[in-house]
């Protein structure tokens, strides 16, 4: 019998201008945390689709607990005890949590009706051995990222699955969420379970993991026992070289202050009476826990949420941001936090995705958009950020999510914003790629530009911020400054209004 759960021996895909797989292996053992990493676009996520029945892989077998297996939909899969807590959220916003966990499966009776209350103390009973304080009931819409992310995980798990893959499940997670997660996955190993745990985090890759398959342009690189790496090597492994600071030097020098938030309240989310000032040149931080109003301050200030009360002022004027034209129009710009769902256009190529916010820039005498334009800006944009794909005409949904992201900040840089506002720009994106986000930022900081970043990382916070502002259930709590602070500090603040 073979000592390994799942195998996948050499497994090769191509997509039209791209081998995304070039006879890749990896092998997973029963009762143990197996890593995949890579930088964005090295083959990781589609190497799982592979497993998952949602691509058809060109060559390569597969085997699952020794025999020989080829799925072709996820629901083969599953049935056959492979689950996948996806990267990027795909759930029925307008059904509750206990519908979108037994979605497809449901309960029903002789007469072929469903049987909620059976669904409810399902669901109930998985969350309660899970420690996840969710209301079965709720409506997903309702939720945070973070929740949806752990309602995610709860439903993979709901399959009794023999081989659980992990894709970027800690990205939208605080440390204590992240520390709830490792439990759950230390009692699926106990279970017997096979984790394939995919992660751009270097420290949990190696605190979590067993051993780690790292990626490289679609070919594998190495097979290593988690506790004879470290962060370097990992790393070197991962680009193919030395990356000696995980930061940029910070060369960009604050100067006057530019914008100014006073009494700031939202009208329908947890936002009350918060207010701040940024200054021109500056990286401004945002921490806290999860509901503590962060992402709620910079839809409030862009005008995707509702304004109560409160004033706005930028260069000492006071501005009035009725929308998000109307946010954009006085130099504002927001990357949000979930970019499958509020970010991209998925049906759309890379220059659709890249001109649609600055479309009227592109316009020649308000009837047709010049082509030739719009092509030359995402030529840049995908320069600037470094975007790999085969073409601007490439759908942005076939790349990785690294890769969507750097269209969606590439798209916002040519609206030429004064105040950029990030929420979670690195989410899912590999070390190299965070460097040169975090060297972008410094470089628009240089440039005059003020940037407000969100983060659940605090150490990507204390790295490359000017001043950090901690919210606490959905008020300032406090500031600090990045050169002095610690990270408890910062969490001692976080938990200042739970």
């Amino acid at each position: 019998m073979s000592q390994y759960i799942l195998e996948m021996n050499d497994i090769s895909k191509e997509f039209p201008g791209v081998k995304a797989l070039d006879n890749v292996t990896l092998k997973i053992k029963p009762g143990t945390v197996h890593s995949l990493m890579g930088e964005n676009g090295a083959g990781k996520s589609t190497l799982m689709k592979c497993l998952f029945g949602l691509y058809e892989k060109d060559s390569g077998e597969i085997l699952l607990e020794g025999n020989l297996v080829d799925f072709h939909s996820s629901k083969q899969a599953l049935d056959n005890g492979i689950a996948m807590v996806h990267q990027e959220l795909n759930q029925v916003m307008t059904r509750d949590v206990m519908e979108n966990i037994w979605l497809g499966r449901f309960l029903k009776n002789k007469a072929g009706i469903i049987e909620h209350k059976k669904l409810y103390e399902k669901t109930r009973k998985i969350f309660e051995e899970l420690e996840i304080d969710i209301d079965p009931k709720m409506r997903i819409s309702k939720l945070s990222i973070s929740q949806r992310q752990m309602m995610e995980i709860a439903k993979a798990v709901s399959y009794n699955s023999k081989v659980i893959v992990f894709d970027e499940p800690s990205s939208s997670l605080t440390e204590v969420e992240v520390e709830h997660l490792f439990r759950i996955i230390n009692n699926l190993k106990n279970r017997g379970c096979g984790i394939i745990y995919i992660s751009h985090r270097m420290k949990e890759i190696l605190e979590i993991s067993d051993e780690v398959t790292v990626l490289r342009d679609g070919k594998w690189i190495a097979t290593t026992a988690a506790k004879e790496l470290t962060i370097n090597t990992l790393i070197k492994q991962m680009v193919g070289r030395e990356l000696t600071n995980v930061y940029p030097p910070k060369t960009n020098t604050p100067s006057e202050v530019i914008l100014e938030v006073n009494n700031l309240t939202a009208q329908y989310v947890n936002l009350k009476d918060v207010s701040f000032t940024a200054r021109k040149g500056e990286i401004l931080g945002f921490a806290g826990l999860i509901g503590a109003g962060r992402t709620e301050l910079l839809e409030t200030i862009f005008a995707v949420a509702t304004k109560k009360s409160g004033e706005i002022k930028l260069h000492g004027k006071t501005i009035n941001n009725r929308n998000t034209t109307q946010s954009k129009k006085n130099g504002f710009a927001l990357i949000t936090e979930d970019r499958r769902l509020r970010g991209i256009f998925g049906v759309l190529d890379i220059t659709e995705n890249t001109a649609i916010a600055n479309l009227n820039s592109y316009l020649k005498f308000k009837i047709y958009l010049q082509k030739k334009l719009m092509k030359k800006d995402t030529k840049w944009a995908v320069d600037a950020m470094r975007i790999k794909t085969p073409s601007q005409s490439t759908k942005i949904r076939s790349l990785s999510g690294g890769n969507q992201q750097k269209v969606i900040l590439g798209r916002w840089l040519l609206t030429k914003p004064e105040v950029l506002m990030l929420d979670e720009p690195t989410r899912g994106i590999d070390v190299g790629a965070k460097y040169e986000i975090y060297q972008l930022m410094i470089d628009l900081a240089n440039e005059g530009k003020t940037v407000l970043m969100v983060s659940s990382e605090m150490c990507e916070l204390l790295g490359v911020c000017d001043r950090i502002i901690v919210m606490s259930n959905g008020r300032l709590a406090g500031e600090v400054n990045p050169q002095i602070t610690t990270q408890e500090e910062i969490m001692a603040l976080a938990a200042k209004y739970v």
